[in-house]
C-alpha cells in the first residue's frame, strides 16, 4: 500500500479495547481530561486534530512538513490491535486534544516498542505528554513489552524533558540532530516519586480552582432564603465574594437586586464555578448549559441521586461522567457546599446559616446536616476555618483531593475529617502518612466505614490501628474532634508525656490526674492552689510549671467556690504563657461553671482571628486530658524516622503472578487448595512445615517415614482445623503403629479419608496472621497470639498493606499479649525477627498480586530460633477495590 492508496474499509474488525484503559485524568492545571483507546471511528476527528496543529508542532512530531495524514497512516493510526500496536487519545468534550501511540519494533532481545505522542498547541504545557506516556507504559507492561524507544529531534526540548523525567537514557545520533532514547517500562522508585508529585500538584490545583473561583453562577437562585437556591445566594452575597455572582433563574430579571439570567449560556462573561440548586430532574439541561459555557467546576447541592437507589446512582454516574468529559470537577451531589475564608476570595457557597471566622483549620465532611452542626460548633468554640468542603455523596471530589490541597496550602495548619467512606483506601493511607508529617489530621470515622465482626459489632480496633499507622489522630465524636483541633491549632506539640496539673480544687485535680494516667501520661502530685487563690497565684504557678524542665504540658483548672468574674483568671494564664515564650509547652484549661468565657482564650491577630498561642478551654479536665493524650501520641509518631517498605530477598514475583493468572483463568476466583497455597508461598520464601496429603493408612506411614519422626496427623476439614480442643489433630507420633492408629481414629471421627501427615514443628508460642479485604482500607493484615481466650478478648493488631520496616516491627509488638513473645520467667524469648520478616514477605505478596483476597496462617509457632507456619489457606478473586497503582487517574 502506498500513501496514495485509499484507506481500507473503516469497518474492518478490530479487537475490543480493554475497558480499564478508559480513564479520567487531571492535567497539571487541575482540569479534567478523558483518556481512552483509539478506535476506527476516530478517523475524521484525527484528521481534524492533525490539521489544527501548527506547522512547528507537526515539524517536531514528524521531522518535516506533514500538512495532512495520508490514508495509509490514518488507517494504521486508528486500526490497532491493543497489544503490539496501541493508541490512546485525550479528549475534551467531543474533541481530540492529544494522541499517543506505541508500536512493536522488530529487534532481538526483550520486547520493545517505539513510542510517540503529540499534543494540540493550545493544550501544550498541561502535562498531557507525561500522562500519555504513563498510560502507554501501563498498557505496554500488560502486553509483555519491557522497553520503549523513541526518536526525538534534539531541538524538541519539551519532549526530551518529558522522556528524561520518565527515566529515559539519551543517546545522540552521529549528526546530533536526532536523539535516540530508551526507557525501561518497569517504573523506578524515582519515577514513582515523580508521578506522585505530579498527581499531588494536579489534584491540589484542581481543588484550588473550586475554592478560589473568579466568578460564580447560582443556578436555581431564588429571592427567598428558605429555599436552597436562595440560601446559597444570600450567603455568597453576605460573605462579600470578591468576584461577580450571577443568579440564574428563567422566571426573573433580577434576584436579590442582582441581574439574573435565564440560562448559564446567556451570562456574557466567563463563569468559573456553578452552584446547582435545581431539582434532580432538571440537572441534564443545566449540565448542557454549563458544558457549553466552559464552566470549570460544579457544586451540586441538589439531592435525589445515589442516596435514592440504583436509578439515582446511575444518574449520579452519568452526571460525573458528563462533567469530567468536559473538563469539570463535581462537589456533590447532595452537598452542603464549599467555603473559603481567605479575604481575597470570601467564598461562602454553602447552605449553613453560620460560618466560623477565618482560621487555620481545614474541614472536610460528607453529610450536609452534619456539616451544619459542625460549622455551628466550630463557630461557638471560636475555632476559625481556612476552608470547608461538604461533599455530599462524594461522587467526584473526595477527602483524598482535599488532603492533597491542604498539604501545600499555606493558610491551613490542621486538617479535620469526618469520614463515612473511603474512595481509594491505599491512596488515602499514602497521602495521609505524608501530610501528617507536617500537618496534623484529626478524623472521625462513622460506623458505615468499618468492617463488622460476625456478631455485627463494629470493629473499631481496625480504625484505631490503621489511623494510628498513618499518623491520624482518631476520635469518636465531633466534640472530641474539636477538642483536639483546639489544641493542635493553637498550642505547640508536647515534647514528652510529663504533665503538670494546677488547680484550686483537690477533687478536680485528681480527676485530671486519674484521666491523664489512664491515657498513658505521666503525672506527679497536682499543684493545689486552694479555693481562695487569686489570679496572681495562677500566674505564678503556671509560669513556674512552664520553666520546669520536668514538665512537658499543663492542665490548669479553675473552679470558683462562689460565682466570680473569670476574665482576670484567663488573662493571668495568658500573661504567664507570654512571660515564658521559650517554654513551647501546650497549656489546656478548664473553667468550671464558666459564664460567657469562650472555648478558646484567644490571642488576636490583626484581622481579629485567633492565632497561635491562644489557649483552649475544655468543659471538664477529663476531656482536656483525653485531647492531650491523643496529641501526645501523634507527636511521638511524628518524631519517628520515616520508614520504607523492605522487600526481603528470595522472591519470585514473576512465577507467582503466572500461577495466580493460571488459577484465575481456570475459575475466576476461589479458595486455593492446600498444595496450591504451598506452591504460591514458596515464591515468596514462605515455607509451610513440610507435610504430605494421604488417603489411606499405608500412605500415612510412608509419608511419616519420608518426613522423619515425630509427625502429626491432621484432619483437613475446616471444622476440625479450627477446633480449640484440637480433636482433629494427633501430635508426637513416633512409630508406624501410632500413625496407623491416628489415621483410623481421625477418619472414623471426621468421615474424610484425606488427612495431612506433617513433620512436628519446634514447640513455641502460637500466633495468628491473617490478611483480608476491609471495605474501607483495602488489604489489612491482622496479628495476634492464638488461643480461644485471646480470640474472645479480640486482642488483635491491624495494619494496612504494604508495611514499612518499622510498621512490620510495630505490628508484632502491638497486641496486649505481645510481651509473652519477649520472654517470661517460665518461657524464653521467641525469634521476633523471624515474625517480622514473615509479615514483610506477606506484605510483598499482596503488593504484587492484587488478585489475592485472603491469606491466613493459623497458627504460626514462634520459638527462640524460628517462626514456623503450620497451616496456610488462601483465596483469590477479582480485585474489589480501587488500588493506588499504575498511571494517574481519577477514581
Amino acid at each position: 500500500m502506498t500513501d496514495q492508496d485509499p484507506a481500507p474499509d473503516i469497518e474492518d474488525k478490530v479487537p475490543e479495547p480493554p475497558q480499564h484503559w478508559f480513564a479520567d485524568v487531571l492535567a497539571s492545571d487541575g482540569g479534567v481530561v478523558r483518556l481512552r483507546p483509539i478506535v476506527p471511528e476516530d478517523a475524521e476527528a484525527m484528521q481534524a486534530f492533525h490539521a489544527a496543529l501548527s506547522e512547528r508542532t507537526r515539524y517536531l512530531r514528524y521531522f518535516g512538513p506533514y500538512p495532512r495524514i495520508s490514508p495509509k497512516d490514518l488507517y494504521r493510526t486508528t486500526h490497532v490491535d491493543h497489544r503490539d500496536r496501541v493508541g490512546l487519545v485525550a479528549e475534551l468534550g467531543e474533541r481530540i486534544i492529544a494522541v499517543g501511540r506505541y508500536e512493536l519494533v522488530d529487534r532481538p532481545g526483550p520486547r520493545a516498542a517505539e513510542v510517540a505522542f503529540v499534543v494540540a498547541d493550545e493544550h501544550q504545557g498541561r502535562g498531557l505528554g507525561s500522562i500519555l506516556l504513563e498510560h502507554l507504559a501501563g498498557a505496554a507492561a500488560e502486553n509483555g513489552i519491557q522497553t520503549f524507544v523513541a526518536e526525538v529531534l534534539a531541538e524538541n526540548y519539551t519532549m526530551v524533558t518529558v522522556f528524561r523525567e520518565a527515566g529515559y537514557q539519551v543517546e545522540r545520533s552521529r549528526d546530533g540532530t536526532v536523539l535516540h532514547l530508551e526507557f525501561a517500562i518497569d517504573p523506578t522508585e524515582a519515577l514513582v516519586s515523580v508521578r506522585d508529585a505530579r498527581e499531588r500538584a494536579s489534584e491540589a490545583r484542581s481543588v484550588g480552582n473550586l475554592l478560589a473561583p473568579r466568578s460564580i453562577a447560582v443556578i436555581g437562585a431564588t429571592p427567598g432564603a428558605g429555599r436552597v437556591g436562595g440560601a446559597v445566594l444570600a450567603n455568597l452575597l453576605s460573605a462579600t465574594f470578591q468576584g461577580p455572582v450571577y443568579p440564574v433563574n428563567p422566571h426573573r430579571r433580577s434576584v436579590r437586586g442582582v441581574r439574573a439570567y435565564a440560562t448559564v449560556r446567556e451570562i456574557p462573561d466567563v463563569v468559573d464555578l456553578a452552584v446547582v440548586a435545581v431539582p434532580a430532574g432538571e440537572i441534564d439541561s443545566v449540565l448542557d448549559d454549563c458544558l457549553a459555557k466552559g464552566v470549570k467546576g460544579l457544586v451540586v447541592l441538589t439531592a435525589g441521586f445515589a442516596e435514592t437507589g440504583p436509578a439515582g446512582m446511575a444518574a449520579e454516574r452519568e452526571l460525573v461522567a458528563a462533567a469530567r468529559g468536559h473538563g469539570m470537577r463535581v462537589v456533590g451531589p447532595s452537598a452542603l457546599g464549599i467555603a473559603n475564608n481567605d479575604p481575597d476570595v470570601a467564598l461562602n457557597a454553602t447552605l449553613a446559616p453560620v460560618l466560623p471566622a477565618r482560621g487555620r483549620i481545614g474541614f472536610f465532611c460528607q453529610s450536609g446536616p452534619l456539616g451544619v452542626a459542625i460549622l455551628g460548633e466550630a463557630a461557638a468554640r471560636n475555632l476559625g476555618l481556612s476552608t470547608f468542603v461538604s461533599a455530599g455523596n462524594r461522587a467526584d471530589v473526595s477527602g483524598n483531593d482535599l488532603l492533597q490541597y491542604w498539604d501545600t496550602d499555606p493558610a491551613t495548619d490542621v486538617v479535620l475529617l469526618y469520614l463515612e467512606s473511603f474512595g481509594n483506601p491505599r491512596k488515602f493511607s499514602r497521602i495521609a502518612r505524608r501530610v501528617a508529617r507536617s500537618k496534623p489530621i484529626v478524623a472521625v470515622s462513622s460506623g458505615r466505614s468499618v468492617r463488622t465482626r460476625p456478631g455485627g459489632d463494629i470493629d473499631k480496633s481496625i480504625v484505631r490501628d490503621l489511623f494510628a499507622q498513618a499518623g491520624i489522630v482518631q476520635v469518636d465524636s465531633i466534640s472530641e474532634l474539636f477538642d483536639c483541633a483546639a489544641l493542635l491549632g493553637y498550642q505547640p506539640l508536647p515534647r514528652g508525656p510529663r504533665l503538670a496539673v494546677i488547680s484550686n480544687s483537690t477533687a478536680l485535680s485528681w480527676l485530671a490526674v486519674d484521666a491523664a494516667r489512664g491515657e498513658g501520661l505521666e503525672v506527679g502530685e497536682p499543684v493545689n492552689l486552694g479555693p481562695h487563690a487569686g489570679p496572681g497565684a495562677y500566674l505564678d504557678a503556671v509560669a513556674a510549671a512552664l520553666r520546669d524542665d520536668a514538665c512537658d504540658a499543663l492542665i490548669v483548672v479553675f473552679a470558683p467556690p462562689v460565682p466570680v468574674p473569670m476574665a482576670s483568671f484567663a488573662e493571668a494564664i495568658r500573661s504567664a504563657a507570654a512571660a515564658v515564650p521559650e517554654a513551647e509547652k501546650p497549656i489546656l484549661t478548664t473553667f468550671i461553671a464558666e459564664q460567657g468565657l469562650p472555648n478558646l482564650l484567644s490571642v488576636r491577630g490583626r484581622n481579629g482571628m485567633a492565632v497561635r498561642g491562644s489557649i483552649p478551654s475544655y468543659p471538664d479536665p477529663e476531656r482536656a486530658a483525653r485531647a492531650l493524650a491523643r496529641v501526645h501520641r501523634y507527636a511521638r509518631w511524628r518524631e519517628r524516622p520515616v520508614s520504607t517498605v523492605v522487600r526481603p530477598d528470595g522472591i519470585d514475583a514473576e512465577r507467582a503472578a503466572a500461577l495466580v493468572a493460571k488459577w484465575m483463568g481456570e475459575s475466576g476466583g476461589r479458595w486455593l487448595t492446600d498444595l496450591e497455597v504451598v506452591e504460591l508461598l514458596e515464591c515468596y520464601g514462605l515455607e509451610v512445615v513440610d507435610f504430605r496429603e494421604v488417603r489411606d493408612a499405608d500412605q500415612a506411614v510412608a509419608a511419616a517415614e519420608e518426613l522423619g519422626y515425630p509427625v502429626a496427623a491432621k484432619a483437613t476439614g475446616e471444622l476440625w482445623r479450627k477446633r480449640a480442643d484440637l480433636s482433629g489433630v494427633r501430635l508426637d507420633l513416633w512409630r508406624p503403629e501410632a500413625v496407623r492408629q491416628a489415621y483410623a481414629d481421625l477418619v472414623r471421627m471426621c468421615g474424610d479419608p484425606v488427612l495431612h501427615i506433617q513433620r512436628m514443628a519446634t514447640k513455641g508460642v502460637g500466633c495468628i496472621l491473617r490478611v483480608q479485604d476491609d471495605p474501607s482500607f483495602g488489604s489489612v493484615i491482622e496479628f495476634g497470639l492464638s488461643g480461644p481466650i485471646i480470640e474472645m478478648l479480640g486482642d488483635r493488631a491491624y495494619r494496612a498493606l504494604p508495611l514499612t520496616e518499622a510498621e512490620a516491627a510495630a505490628l508484632i509488638d502491638a497486641p496486649r499479649a505481645a510481651p509473652l513473645l519477649s520472654g517470661t520467667p517460665v518461657s524464653p524469648r521467641v525469634d521476633k525477627a523471624a515474625l517480622i520478616e514473615l509479615t514483610q514477605r506477606i506484605s510483598a505478596l499482596f503488593d504484587d498480586l492484587p488478585q489475592m483476597r485472603e491469606l491466613a496462617f493459623e497458627p504460626v509457632l514462634a520459638s527462640p530460633a524460628s517462626a514456623e507456619i503450620l497451616y496456610a489457606r488462601g483465596r483469590i478473586g477479582p480485585e474489589p477495590s480501587r488500588f493506588d497503582e499504575g498511571p494517574r487517574r481519577l477514581a
